[in-house]
Formats: structure tokens, C-alpha cells, sequence
């Protein structure tokens, strides 16, 4: 099912998702995620997924840190719309692997990670 995409891009927004410390690691990426009730006031509209991206100086300078994160969106769009479900917020972190990886694999990181924090939420 494909649900619309916000971006999230307030440092509170980030803080709040981190907060949860609900996260899972994988070679090319970690990601958090965060679950939002759709009356959430920082969501524009009811069942969206919001998603952000960060990577650290330690992966590169500008340039290199600006790629990782274009890798990460083009993934993002590719894997979220059809494996996340909705009124989630989620941060994706680009680790230093993520400018090796080839996108396959970068893709199926997410979906590994989307997969396991799923099953996460769905049991508690």
C-alpha cells in the first residue's frame, strides 16, 4: 500500500525519533523509527509516513555526505511506500559503507531493518 512521504527536517523532529531508541543497524545504514498517532500536530496529514536522513562528518566531507544521502533517498523511495507502514517516522542514518554498497544491497538493508523494527512494534 502506498501512503504519502513528509519530510522531516526540524532538529525537535529528529530528537523525537532518536528518542525512542528504537533502532536497528545494519552494514550500509541504521535506522529509528517512531510511531505517530494520526492526530500527531507535527504530521500535515493523517497516515504519512515522515522520514529523514542525517550522515556525520565521519562518513566525508560535504560532497561525499551530500551522495550518501542521495543514495539513501532514491533507496527510501524505492523500499518505503511498499514495506512501511503508515504513521511512522523514520530517520535514516547513512553509515561510511553506505557510498560502497551497491544499491541492492542498500535496499535490502532498509528492508531487513523495516522488516525487524515491524515485527518489534506488532509484538509489544
Amino acid at each position: 500500500m502506498v501512503h504519502p512521504i513528509e519530510r522531516l527536517k526540524e532538529r525537535p523532529e529528529f530528537l523525537r525519533v532518536a528518542a525512542t531508541r528504537l533502532r536497528h543497524v545494519t552494514p550500509g545504514l541504521i535506522l529509528q523509527m517512531r510511531e505517530h498517532s494520526p492526530q500527531d500536530p507535527y504530521s500535515e496529514k493523517p497516515a504519512t509516513l515522515r522520514l529523514g536522513f542525517t550522515v556525520s562528518k565521519k562518513v566525508g566531507n560535504a560532497v561525499v555526505r551530500n551522495r550518501v544521502k542521495r543514495r539513501l533517498r532514491a533507496v527510501a523511495e524505492a523500499v518505503l511506500p511498499d514495506h512501511a507502514l503508515p504513521n511512522r517516522d523514520f530517520v535514516i542514518i547513512g553509515r561510511q559503507n553506505a557510498l560502497k554498497r551497491s544499491f541492492p544491497d542498500l535496499q535490502a538493508d532498509l528492508k531487513i531493518a523495516l522488516k525487524k523494527l515491524n515485527a518489534y512494534m506488532e509484538a509489544t
